[in-house]
């Protein structure tokens, strides 16, 4: 390595490997992984957070499942190799000679020299580890700082190609056997032209031969482009990404260079197809999760690359186990929505958060609680209510006292706030941590002339619940919404989770404005059970639109409640094309129009804009958000939103999320999404 700049960026590069096997060993001891030899490989030991664990969880299950299947499908031959490049402290050696995988098979390591001078010290110092190598041969030779019979650990830097082969000679590899190349978030962190370079050298000196890569994908979406800030602040740029954006030019990329068969799937369509359904399951239960959004996000922006050449029979690990329908993504844009800071709310820190609510209580003024955000320079989970209120065209906010029994009482995220008169709003569930979820509901009182010059004070009280009507407080990431039955007002609580239901499909009619609980007969079938949806009055009924289903799949299905002469009944709104499934965003109801902002869903060549809906016909349209006019990342997911109809606009306030080991991305300022170029009227 020449420059100075370059020792410090391989520095960087060797720090990412030691902090990955810390985050590995801390989802072994939270029962993710099976791994009994990762406490011993990564040193310090400090628990992450149950994101993490799940991240670090599916990194693992991919390589395995792909290794475990080139071992499977070789298990005849009398010799196979398996070559793992940038290793780190992996403990991948240890735990195939445990479950007794290598009996024809020899493991070599490969990363930079003083990577591979301690691992090797570490394995001489502990018993558990040269037990399982047993005899050592030659070794500390020049750059093989290991060396057993079925295992070698090479020190060379992998952008040296020839030193690399030199080496890889010099150690015993043979180039005439079935050979595993594993590269696991390796190759990104070497300059373009030399992995190229390496990915060709392995297809060209390699008669049968198999490639293993994960790594990271889509660089230009909000996600993505957060993604890259942390790795570029780390001085371990991602090089592949501006050449290899997405998987299919990483396929390209292999084929291109000597492999005859490559496929590639993204973390989300690895979970979904190739883990069974009760290990699924068992991930899901493992310890309190309620991060969907950047677990998926996350998912997206990995992949799990297999290629081959000359196996007999072929070498196919990642042929889906289930056939999951796979939901095309949008058929094609319809057109674009233009976004714009809305300068009069810029820099009032109080805005930046998430997994909080805005509501219009009159025209004009809006009102905006709870939610995870910024404050005083801390993140933290936000009490204080902000009104926003516009006068002469522009917006201004106040920050609103509370009067309120219990401070915490306000502090909650993934509630409901449900307008009921121009002085009385009802805020409904929500939790703090996805342990506890017993926040009840809140009477939001203020005055008449609330607006953002004269906030004055909010007061709030708790309701008593009759003992019928007390589970519908107990969720979050529910809805509430206004409905009318045989002309009286009620409210519909739908759906959510709780901290014993990971989803609900229940709902309650609450009568206004004293709450009580009614039975009213509904028909139809049932919705599945749901969270994370969207819920718009319409016509006196409810429509309720997509959210995450039982299986952490999103749903693509659009349902409305409507009102008969002695009841309601459940409707299905065929949607053509069939609405993308997806989950966390916002939805308005505009002349007959279901307009959708934002959300997840598990198509990552494109970020969820704006949907609409025609009701009476069902036809959907999808338009993309314009952002050339913002600076910075827009994350429409975890946001609030509010519809003006007078201006044909919409309010972004908020969204974000904690972006898996990336840190926290929160949307720095409101956003104004301009939509009179699509509601043109009928």
């Amino acid at each position: 390595v020449g420059s100075g700049s370059a020792v410090s960026s391989s520095r960087q590069v060797q720090g990412t490997g030691g902090s990955s096997a810390v985050s590995k060993c801390s989802a072994a001891a939270r029962g993710y992984i099976q791994d009994r030899f990762l406490r011993l490989l990564a040193g310090r030991r400090r628990r992450r957070a149950p994101l993490i664990h799940r991240g670090y969880y599916i990194r693992a299950r991919a390589v395995d499942h792909c290794v475990q299947d080139f071992l499977l499908k070789t298990q005849t031959l009398p010799r196979t190799q398996i070559l793992s490049l940038g290793a780190g402290f992996d403990s991948l050696y240890f735990r195939l000679k445990d479950m007794g995988l290598l009996h024809h098979t020899v493991v070599y390591e490969v990363d930079f020299p003083n990577v591979a001078c301690q691992k090797a010290a570490l394995i001489k110092r502990m018993k558990e580890l040269s037990a399982l190598v047993g005899d050592t041969e030659g070794e500390g030779l020049g750059a093989i700082t290991f060396s057993g019979e079925d295992y070698k650990l090479l020190g060379v830097d992998l952008s040296e190609l020839s030193e690399l082969e030199r080496t890889l000679e010099e150690a015993g590899l043979n180039n005439e056997i079935p050979t595993l190349f594993i590269a696991e978030v390796v190759l990104t962190y070497v300059e373009n032209t030399r992995s190229d370079a390496l990915i060709q050298w392995a297809a060209e000196h390699f008669p049968q031969a198999c490639f293993l890569m994960y790594e990271q994908v889509h660089p230009e979406d909000p996600f993505g482009r957060v993604m890259q800030h942390h790795f570029s602040q780390l001085n371990s740029a991602l090089h592949s990404l501006a050449q290899y954006p997405d998987c299919e030019a990483q396929q390209r990329r292999f084929l291109g260079k000597g492999w005859t068969e490559c496929s590639v799937m993204d973390m989300n369509e690895f979970f979904t197809c190739c883990i069974p359904e009760d290990e699924q399951q068992r991930v899901h239960t493992l310890e309190p999760f309620d991060e969907y959004e950047e677990w998926h996000l996350k998912c997206s922006h990995y992949f799990v690359l297999a290629a081959s050449k000359g196996m007999e029979p072929s070498w196919a690990p990642l042929l889906p186990n289930v056939t999951v329908p796979r939901h095309a993504g949008p058929v094609g844009m319809a057109g674009s929505v233009p976004a714009a800071v809305c300068v009069s709310l810029s820099g009032i820190p109080g805005l930046r958060r998430y997994g909080h609510r805005s509501v219009l209580i009159k025209p004009d003024v809006i009102l905006t609680t709870g939610g995870f955000g910024e404050e005083n320079g801390q993140h933290c989970r936000l009490r204080n209510f902000h009104v926003l209120s516009k006068h002469a065209g522009y917006w201004k906010a106040a920050c609103v006292t509370q009067n309120i029994p219990d401070k915490r009482l306000g502090e909650r995220l993934y509630h409901t706030v449900s307008c009921l008169s121009d002085t009385l709003a009802l805020m409904v569930g929500g939790r703090t941590s996805p342990l506890s979820a017993g926040l009840g509901m809140l009477w939001l009182k203020f005055p008449e002339t609330c607006n953002a010059s004269d906030p004055n004070d909010v007061a709030v009280e708790l309701v008593s619940l009759q003992p019928a009507a007390e589970a519908a407080a107990l969720r979050w990431r529910h809805s509430t919404t206004e409905m009318t039955f045989k002309g009286e007002q009620y409210l519909f609580v739908y759906g959510g989770r709780s901290a014993l239901e990971p989803v609900l499909g229940d709902w309650y009619f609450l009568h206004t404005p004293e709450l009580s609980y009614t039975a009213i007969a509904v028909e139809g079938p049932v919705p599945e059970s749901r969270h994370s949806h969207s819920a718009c009055s319409w016509e006196g009924g409810v429509l309720i639109a997509g959210g995450l289903g039982a299986a952490e799949q999103p749903l693509g299905s659009v349902f409305l409640l409507r009102e008969l002469e002695h009841g309601f009944q459940w409707q299905t709104i065929e949607t053509h094309p069939p609405l993308v499934p997806r989950y966390s965003h916002t939805a308005h109801v505009h002349e007959g129009r279901l307009l959708l902002v934002g959300g997840v869903w598990f198509h990552a060549s494109s970020v969820p804009g704006i949907t609409v809906i025609d009701l009476m016909t069902g036809l959907c349209l999808d338009y993309v958000i314009n952002v050339e006019h913002l600076e910075w990342p827009l994350m429409l997911h975890n946001h609030s939103s509010v519809f003006l109809p007078d201006e044909k606009e919409l309010l972004v306030i908020g969204g974000g999320g904690n972006c898996f080991s990336f840190g926290t991305h929160l949307n720095p300022e409101p956003v104004t999404l301009s939509l009179s170029s699509i509601l043109i009227s009928h």
